[in-house]
């Protein structure tokens, strides 16, 4: 630096000639570590002061730029903040510093004079520990793998492990992998992995985060289900039987419709029921030949008792020979006041069948009595066993 300035070279004639000329000696910056700031920690909340000097010539300018390329927050008097890029000033100040400040600051000072040089600072923000769980329920089927996920914010850097809720400790093995992956100076990623999941393996999970500011922990519940096939064939089931029951409750319903007398009330349909003397397992007849059977056994029947009025002029039935003792048959017509086309019903019933077929006799008993005060056409009775006298109505 001593021998820079002017220079001059003479030549003594006369008149006497010169030259003159000016050496200017350039130095490339240095930074003065002795002033300039080191790594620094505040709490969060806080403010920072980065401090940053060097020398040369000419004078050495200083930029300030955040390692991981992210803009400098510079806050303001009336919460007014701004962003930047890059800072210039030999000082830097941060103030409220946050969790996302936190990282490496290079100082760089340059003169024009190569080389520039740099110096690289540490911002370290301490702050309680936080734990965010991304899913709190988990669920899976028995003998299948599972992976349960904390995230971990924690400055300085925290100790962390996993635990059951009954407090036992969670340690790596041939079961469970306990894995770490850091994000950034603060954050990580907890992975716990269980495989082979058994049934003891099912309930609650703490994921725990601890430093020397505090601690807090994440909770996850682990619960079990169906395997995708076992529920798709309970599903299929489930649907057959649906269809099974909207299939039966057509029938009945058609049945219902099918079985309506002539006051709307409903009765039971004795044609799908077996004949006396059939076995449960015997062959069933079509319910057309039933129909036929059914009209040909009124009709000589009802020919039969007519007959017999007629013949003795008493209101005397007369029991075809072969009925029981234990049969009890009901029989009436309707006059042509009740409809233009007479109408004859039979119905031969077992004693002791039910409370449903003699609901039925009552009922039907009731509607004749009211057809045969209609008319004279309007007759009922009902004979007991073989050797009772039937009521004239």
């Amino acid at each position: 630096m001593e021998d820079s300035g002017k220079y001059m070279c003479q030549v003594n004639t006369d008149p006497m000639k010169m030259q003159t000329a000016t050496l200017e000696v350039v130095i490339p910056p240095d930074i003065i570590n002795e002033e300039t700031s080191g790594d620094l920690m505040v709490p969060e909340g806080g403010a920072a002061k980065l401090v940053c000097r060097a020398r040369g010539h000419p004078k050495p300018r200083i930029t300030w730029r955040r390692e991981d390329g992210r803009e400098i927050i510079a806050r303001h008097a009336g919460h007014q903040k701004t962003k930047a890029p890059s800072v210039e000033g030999e000082m830097l100040t941060l103030s409220k510093v946050t969790r996302s400040e936190m990282g490496a600051y290079m100082c760089i000072a340059s003169n024009g004079v190569p080389p520039s040089v740099s110096k690289r600072m540490k911002l370290q923000v301490h702050f309680h520990p936080l734990v965010q769980v991304p899913n709190q329920l988990v669920g899976a089927p028995v003998l299948t793998d599972v992976t349960l996920i904390c995230n971990v914010e924690a400055s300085p850097k925290a100790i962390n492990y996993w635990q059951r809720e009954n407090g036992e400790m969670i340690i790596a093995g041939d079961r469970y992998a306990l894995t770490e992956k850091e994000h950034n100076m603060y954050s990580m990623e907890m992975v716990l992995h269980i495989k082979r999941l058994q049934s003891s393996d099912f309930g609650g999970y703490k994921c725990i985060s601890k430093n020397s500011i505090g601690d807090t922990e994440g909770t996850i519940r682990l619960y079990e289900m169906e395997r995708p096939g076992r529920k798709q064939m309970r599903d299929d089931d489930i649907n057959e039987v649906t269809r099974h029951e909207v299939e039966n409750r057509h029938k009945e319903n058609r049945h219902e419709e099918g079985s309506r007398n002539q006051n709307g009330r409903l009765y039971k349909d004795r044609t799908q029921e077996p004949e006396l003397g059939s076995s449960a397992d015997s062959t069933r007849v079509p319910a057309a030949s039933q129909r036929t059977i059914q009209l040909i056994k009124t009709f000589i029947l009802a020919l039969l008792v007519l007959l017999a009025t007629t013949a003795t002029g008493t209101a005397e039935a007369v029991a075809p020979t072969t009925t029981t003792a234990a049969a009890t048959m009901f029989f009436y017509t309707k006059g042509a006041r009740q409809k233009d086309t007479k109408e004859t019903n039979l119905r031969l019933e077992l004693n002791g069948a039910g409370d449903a077929e003699h609901e039925f006799c009552e009922r039907s008993a009731t509607t004749t009595r009211a057809g045969a005060g209609a008319g004279p056409n309007g007759i009922g009775w009902s004979v007991e066993g073989l050797n009772r006298t039937p009521a004239t109505k």
